[in-house]
């Protein structure tokens, strides 16, 4: 798992940490659909939340991303977006 994690972390366009965010009781969506509107066919997006995304698979799925998701501990999960 430590293997994938550090792959999606080298090869993501953008690398966006939400969990500061939700920290401070503020909501990451806008955010998060900001860096998917960067994200050209053939790159991807990582997100690190302290929650997993669920709403936000669907949204961009309708954009054209797949994802792969990994539960990193208790309190972390890590999301690389990808679009194609």
């Amino acid at each position: 798992m430590e293997q994938l994690l550090a792959i999606w972390k080298a090869t993501a366009t953008i690398l966006l940490d939400v969990r500061p965010d939700v920290e401070h009781d503020g909501e990451p969506y806008v955010r998060m659909m900001e860096a998917a509107q960067t994200i050209k066919p053939g790159e991807a997006f990582v997100v690190i939340a302290p929650f997993e995304p669920i709403p936000l698979y669907d949204v961009l799925r309708a954009q054209g991303f797949l994802y792969e998701t990994q539960q990193v501990a208790r309190d972390e999960w890590m999301v690389c977006l990808s679009r194609h």
